[in-house]
């Protein structure tokens, strides 16, 4: 155990800091070449865009592991891209900065059309905005200790709670069109192991380096995470692949 312990310290972070990267580079590219981005959720960059940036304000009070905020950095760049070319690339809209991936338009209203707009510029005002006020409440909270530890909680909680709901919102896309046509399985295959790389490396380092919080919401996600895979299995690429494949036998 101890050997296996000082393998995963050793080689986790670099895992982690590299995993944003390694996790969407092939949802990008295959969202550029297709020029489509029908399948994928957008709700993904939304999630983790705003966990990141909460995980970010989380550091200077909770000072975890310094990869893991590297990671949440990268995090933060990769997934503006992702969010870029999917928004440029929404079906019957790509070139005009509006629309929404057909899949999403059957998932029902949100209030104020939330994550839902035709406007590119709404999602990055609210990205803008959300960080300008993280920024403001971290320089007014801080100098006061009592209230900067129950804040630099919350962030904790919030980010790291968001950060565990990743896998749903394309649980129930695949689960709505019966389908997980869109969705690169690159991505859950990085999914699935960095949930076994960070499970060892939450569970196995030394002392406080990582927070009980991190432990918590990392096990939820890696059951969401197992549970897509298993949604991947059942579905493929849906009924009409289904249907190739008992004709071919």
């Amino acid at each position: 155990m101890g050997l296996l312990a000082t393998a995963i310290n050793a080689f986790a972070p670099i895992f982690l800091i590299l995993s944003p990267i390694t996790s969407y580079t092939d949802q990008i590219l295959a969202i550029h070449r297709t020029r489509t981005s029908a399948g994928f959720s957008l709700d993904i960059p939304l999630i983790m865009l705003t966990a990141s940036i909460l995980k970010i304000f989380y550091w200077p009070g909770a000072r975890y592991d310094l990869s893991l905020l590297v990671q949440a950095v990268i995090m933060v760049a990769v997934q503006v891209v992702l969010l870029k070319v999917a928004l440029d690339n929404r079906p019957g809209w790509r070139g005009q900065g509006g629309g929404l991936p057909v899949r999403e338009e059957k998932s029902g209203s949100r209030p104020w059309g939330f994550w839902r707009w035709k406007s590119q510029r709404l999602y990055w005002q609210f990205l803008l905005l959300l960080t300008l006020s993280l920024l403001t409440l971290q320089t007014l909270l801080a100098p006061s200790p009592t209230t900067s530890i129950s804040y630099t909680t919350i962030l904790g909680i919030l980010g790291l709670t968001i950060e565990a709901t990743l896998p749903l919102p394309q649980m129930l896309s695949n689960y709505t069109s019966q389908s997980c046509k869109g969705f690169r399985v690159s991505v859950l295959a990085n999914w699935l192991l960095g949930d076994a790389m960070k499970m060892g490396f939450f569970f196995l380092s030394d002392g406080d380096k990582v927070p009980w919080a991190f432990k918590a919401c990392g096990c939820f996600q890696a059951a969401c995470d197992m549970a897509l895979g298993a949604q991947w299995w059942v579905y493929g690429d849906g009924v009409e692949e289904r249907g190739k494949d008992i004709r071919l036998r």
